[in-house]
């Protein structure tokens, strides 16, 4: 069950994560931010990523193999990337609907999923 608490905390995490890198652009294609100073957009961006820290370090941490969790260090890096690209993904395609994904696109996120295959090998 820790592996699963870990990947669902990672998924929070980045669902926070892309909101606060991405989610102040589409703020400003409607008008909201775009009056905002570039601080005040910062400071939007960081009161998010505040969330984003809240489920990644106790991910990291109950997922990590020294603290009782089944990854290694590598295997949560790994599996952070996969989680926050395919996080990344579908917000993108609903915050951003003109944006598509190309053949390139997928086949990048295919090799990524065989990274995570790779490190989990013994």
């Amino acid at each position: 069950m820790t592996g699963f608490y870990t990947i669902l905390l990672l998924i929070f995490s980045n669902i926070f994560m892309t909101l606060a890198w991405y989610g102040h652009l589409r703020m400003q294609q409607s008008g909201i931010t775009s009056a905002w100073p570039l601080i005040g957009v910062i400071a939007f961006s960081w009161g998010i990523a505040f969330f984003e820290y809240c489920c990644q370090v106790p991910a990291n941490r109950i997922g990590f193999v020294d603290n009782g969790g089944p990854f290694t260090l590598i295997q949560l890096k790994v599996i952070q990337e996969c989680v926050s690209l395919t996080v990344f993904v579908i917000i993108a395609n609903v915050l951003f609907q003109q944006q598509s994904l190309q053949w390139n696109h997928l086949l990048a996120f295919v090799l990524l999923v065989a990274a995570v295959w790779l490190v989990f090998l013994k």
